[in-house]
């Protein structure tokens, strides 16, 4: 494969750095509704019932206070997401776009307390730790 032109390197910086300012931009927007609201009433998709209930069935194992990045980024649990994510397609909008998730719940977010994910992922750990109170901690800090 022959390496990438110099223009053709701006524009992947460049579209890199538009993702990354989203990314961030929707990090920030949601720090700052679950800092205010609870989270409890917090309604992130149309179907996020149906997004807790399969996504407590799929992953029983990831305690959503804080997660094992290993339960996301091995082999198995690579496809397992997939299979996972691929159902919302046609139901989520931006079901796949590249999102920052924080690794624990009860922190904002950092450098060291984020990773990368996609959308799905965010909403199915976002939803469970929102039901559960979990995001409690971090209101009125």
């Amino acid at each position: 494969m022959p390496l990438p032109s110099a223009d053709e390197l701006e524009q992947l910086e460049d579209i890199e750095k538009q993702w990354a300012v989203k990314a961030m931009h929707h990090a920030e927007t949601y720090f700052k509704l679950i800092s205010a609201l609870d989270g409890r009433k917090l309604r992130l998709t149309s179907i996020d019932d149906e997004i807790l209930k399969d996504f407590e069935e799929t992953f029983p194992e990831i305690d959503v206070l804080h997660l094992d990045e290993q339960q996301f980024k091995s082999k198995d649990a690579k496809e397992k997401w997939r299979n996972f994510i691929n159902k919302y397609e046609k139901r989520v909008k931006e079901f796949n776009f590249g999102t920052l998730i924080r690794i624990d719940a009860r922190e904002d977010y950092t450098e060291q307390n984020t990773m990368f994910g996609v959308r799905m992922q965010f909403y199915a750990i976002e939803i469970a730790r929102n039901r559960k109170g979990l995001n409690d901690a971090v209101r009125g800090n």
